[in-house]
This record gives structure tokens, C-alpha cells and sequence, in this order.
């Protein structure tokens, strides 16, 4: 491992201990004595994502991450959600264990968790993945998000606009006199 400060080759692993999903190790360089960390992670056999052209190319689980973020970008969801969806993903897809796994099948394992989280990150990440033509398309989607919420929508995971104490309780105007 090069240290970061000087570019020696070689450290000494001073502290190891597991991190999420892979090892954390503190280092020390051996030329100039500075202390830097370092992630290892298994990485699993290389797992191949079938295009809709056919093509086949290496599951990057950063463009996973960026068209998750694109989709949830400015809606009120909790720090570490979008990783978390990302991960989830990745995890489900090595327990398949399979070399080679479509596009659709990824596309659909987010939309499906994005229609739990949040109905306008899903309305936005289904218009870029299903290719909408044009606008019937998009309200026959939304239209069938709608059928298929219950009466009362589940906003749980999401921060309310207004506090709850201000939805019930009436405010009073006052009235400045004229003098």
C-alpha cells in the first residue's frame, strides 16, 4: 500500500477491525511515519449487466447510485436512504449468483423500492426507465400508482411540511390598532 503523503511503498497495518463490509486498517508509512486508513472489501466475481441492446458491461454499483440520486434529488428522504437502497440492491443481486443479470431486473428492483419510498423519486426514476413517448404514457403511470395506493397515503418516510402541532391547532390574527 503507497502512503498518501509521500508515496512510499510500504506501511506496517498498525489496527484492523471489520468494518461494514470488508476490513478497516489503520496504517502507519514507513518513511514518513504518517497514519492513514485504509477499506478492503471482497470483491465478488465479476457480475455482468445485459443491456436492452444486448450488450454486456460490468455492474457499476455507482451509476446505480447516481440514477437513484437524480431520481430522489431535492425530496425530503432521510441521510444514508439512497446508499441504503443501493446496497440492499447489490446485496440481492449476489445472492443470485449469477455471472450475467439483465438491465430490467435491476431497473425493477429499484423501482420497486422507490414506489415504497417515495412516489415522486419513483414517478421521476420510471420516466428516464420505462423511455416514456409521450404524455399518455406518463399519466396512464401515474394514474396506476394512484389505483394502487390505499386511501390514506403512507408518508411515514417522509418529513412532514408543516409540524404536526400547527396542523390542529388554530392561530389567532391579531389586530393591530390604529392610533
Amino acid at each position: 500500500m503507497n502512503c498518501p503523503y509521500c508515496g512510499y511503498h510500504d506501511s506496517r497495518v498498525i489496527d484492523s477491525r471489520d468494518a461494514n463490509d470488508g476490513i478497516r486498517r489503520r496504517r502507519l508509512c514507513l518513511s514518513c511515519n504518517a497514519r492513514f486508513t485504509t477499506y478492503e472489501r471482497l470483491q465478488p466475481a465479476g457480475l455482468y449487466v445485459i443491456k436492452k441492446d444486448q450488450r454486456r458491461e460490468e455492474f457499476n454499483k455507482e451509476k446505480l447510485l447516481a440514477g437513484i440520486r437524480k431520481a430522489c434529488e431535492k425530496r425530503p428522504l432521510p441521510t444514508g436512504t439512497i446508499d441504503k437502497l443501493a446496497d440492499d440492491i447489490e446485496t440481492e443481486l449476489e445472492t443470485f449468483n449469477k455471472a450475467e443479470i439483465p438491465s430490467t431486473t435491476i431497473g425493477d428492483m429499484v423501482m420497486n423500492r422507490l414506489k415504497s419510498l417515495d412516489y415522486i423519486a419513483y414517478i421521476r426514476f420510471a420516466s428516464v426507465y420505462r423511455d416514456f413517448t409521450d404524455i399518455t404514457a406518463l399519466k396512464r403511470e401515474i394514474d396506476n400508482l394512484v389505483s394502487d395506493e390505499p386511501e390514506k397515503l403512507d408518508t411515514s418516510s417522509q418529513l412532514p411540511l408543516i409540524p404536526e402541532e400547527e396542523l390542529f391547532t388554530p392561530t389567532r390574527t391579531r389586530h393591530r390598532s390604529r392610533r
